[in-house]
């Protein structure tokens, strides 16, 4: 039986720069699309405020939304002050909310565990939704506390670990292209492959994010989640449905058979950026932002090279690459072909290997042919056919909550893949803490370290 549709979302850190940067106007493109309707929505932070400014400020983000459903989600949105440690405040919150109930932790990590010790003592209401933000642990051993605690509370369907990059769109382009198309699901596999790139490059610094970035690094904060979770989108067998328990259990499979290339983890790199230019911005240094702790040996750049030790992709070498203040930054999947086994002599071919690209922002495909010279017949040259995937109407965020509101888990990164992700990553986080990785520099707005190329 399909769950029944989330009537009150609760947002725990009501007040903090990931709900007003991300989950309210992921919540408006929601309810300006197709999919949206009314919602109760309440706010909870330590700090003060009114239910009006609240209002205000939720009003803030509804710009473009149909009026009259904003006015009746704003009409019946409260905010309250409660310390979500302490389970009489934690009670309050609950009580107040009406029907199935969503929470949202958009809280520090560590706050996150403690108000879930919280809610342990507590009676729940029947089919609350846990929805949990990234970073779901600090490494295995606290991934597998965290999913003991989570599993005291609710069965795993009602918890919901949000990761952005899974957003519906992202999943169904990357499910389309792979199983939908013959042409391409035989190529992809080690007969055919010589080595493939996920990379998620941004030109953004440090955006004042130096309490939570400063602590986890690039690996950590994209690696170890979004990165490994777009690679088995991309690698994995194809499932019997798209549904929840088929698709990420295809997605554990998968990652189940991955490990670092060399296993002591030296098989990666790691780099911080300098001071420099993107556009018209003028970065300072990392180590010149506030909040930055010099000792740390924090990267913005990591690259770490992993195999698949399944039938499919045996011997080939899977290149992770994700880092901050990058210039011309790349968001894709690039499968680079081996070459034919035989050019008939005569021809003259193309000087690189050809290449299918899936594009994950912007959403786009492109993958390099083989014709005939213009001027020489016998001159191979390189074409290349694009396509472009539809565009969702839906912003990142939009998409996770529409997820979470219908109560389908799909989208949801499952506890065992979290705790798969943390093995993976877990060999190159020793090397690097051992000094077995330089760590090298790059100025911002360049496409990394020099050597690197």
């Amino acid at each position: 039986m399909a769950p029944s549709r989330i009537e009150t979302l609760v947002i725990l850190g009501a007040g903090g720069d990931l709900t007003s940067r991300l989950l309210l106007p992921g919540l408006a493109t929601l309810l300006a699309s197709s999919r949206g309707s009314a919602i109760r929505l309440i706010g909870v932070d330590r700090d003060p405020m009114s239910d009006a400014a609240w209002q205000r400020r939720v009003g803030k983000a509804f710009s473009g939304v149909d009026a009259r459903l904003a006015d009746r989600v704003l009409e019946s949105s409260v905010y309250l002050q409660a310390d979500v440690t302490d389970a009489e405040a934690l009670g309050r919150v609950l009580t107040a909310a009406t029907g199935r109930v969503a929470l949202f932790f958009a809280l520090p990590p560590a706050v996150t565990v403690l108000a879930c010790r919280t809610l342990a003592t507590m009676k729940l209401p029947d089919g609350i939704v846990l929805a949990i933000e990234k970073p779901f642990g600090t490494d295995l051993a606290s991934a597998r506390a965290l999913n003991r605690l989570l599993q005291k509370l609710v069965p795993e369907e009602q918890v919901f670990r949000v990761d952005h990059f899974l957003g519906k769109s992202t999943v169904i382009n990357l499910l389309g292209l792979r199983f939908a198309n013959r042409i391409f699901e035989p190529l992809l596999s080690a007969q055919n492959v010589a080595h493939v790139e996920v990379n998620i490059e941004e030109d953004l610094g440090l955006e004042g994010r130096a309490g939570y970035y400063d602590r986890a690094g690039a690996l950590v904060d994209m690696i170890q989640s979004h990165l490994l979770l777009v690679l088995a989108l991309a690698t994995m067998e194809p499932p019997a449905t798209v549904g929840s328990e088929d698709l990420r259990g295809a997605m554990a499979q998968l990652l189940r058979a991955t490990r670092p290339w060399k296993k002591d983890g030296t098989e990666s790199r790691r780099a911080r950026y300098t001071a420099g230019t993107i556009g018209r911005r003028k970065l300072p240094a990392y180590l010149s932002e506030d909040g930055v702790d010099r000792s740390r040996n924090t990267e913005t750049l990591a690259e770490m090279t992993v195999a698949i030790d399944n039938w499919r992709w045996a011997g080939v070498p899977f290149v992770l690459r994700s880092g901050k203040a990058i210039g011309d930054p790349r968001q894709e999947i690039v499968f680079t072909f081996r070459d034919v086994p035989h050019l008939p002599t005569g021809f003259h071919g193309p000087g690189r290997q050809a290449r299918l690209r899936i594009g994950i922002k912007p959403a786009t495909m492109s993958l390099d042919l083989v014709t005939n010279g213009r001027d020489d017949p016998f001159d191979l040259e390189w074409d290349t056919l694009d396509a472009e995937f539809g565009p969702s109407e839906l912003k990142p965020y939009g998409e996770v909550l529409a997820e979470l509101l219908d109560g389908d888990p799909t989208l949801s990164v499952r506890g065992d893949i979290a705790e798969e992700c943390w093995r993976i990553v877990a060999p190159v986080l020793a090397a690097w803490r051992a000094d077995r990785v330089p760590l090298d520099s790059y100025p911002a707005g360049t496409r990394g370290p020099r050597s690197w190329h």
